[in-house]
């Protein structure tokens, strides 16, 4: 429900951004990828293998954002991001209280709303097999060790 929720979030915030065209020396961007440059690099700074896979992660949301502004009205794209804001957080609130039975960590400190991406791209992480150091830290064992 997190990688739904985020991801749907992600798109949601970024599709409205997509329709502002900007030149940023001399190179043709959207004000969605000058807005997300920032919470990248925090990504980046926490954890640069996460950051990275979080980095390719966007890209793809972005282009995905800016195929959608091209192809579709602007009542599309607002219709659009109000059904991905609504399913989203539907998919969070799922998440939490059906499956963890606890409320966000958002509630109570709202910076981790910029965690969510951090998170989800660390147990993905984890499934596969990497970071033995992460499964520890969520989990507080390795992924895999009897509990």
């Amino acid at each position: 429900m997190h990688v739904f929720g985020i991801v749907f979030l992600f798109l949601a915030a970024v599709l409205p951004l997509s329709l502002w065209s900007i030149a940023v020396f001399g190179i043709q961007t959207s004000a969605a990828t000058i807005a997300v440059i920032p919470v990248l690099i925090y990504w980046f700074l926490l954890d640069s293998a996460l950051g990275t896979a979080i980095l390719g992660a966007a890209i793809v949301l972005l282009s995905a954002a800016a195929m959608i502004v091209s192809n579709v009205t602007t009542v599309t794209m607002w219709s659009l991001t109000a059904v991905l804001i609504v399913v989203g957080v539907a998919s969070q609130i799922v998440g939490h209280r059906v499956f963890e039975q606890r409320q966000p960590a958002l509630v109570d400190n709202p910076t981790h709303l910029l965690l969510g991406p951090m998170f989800v791209m660390a147990k993905l992480f984890i499934a596969l097999g990497f970071r033995r150091d992460l499964a520890i830290i969520i989990h507080g064992h390795p992924q895999g060790a009897a509990s």
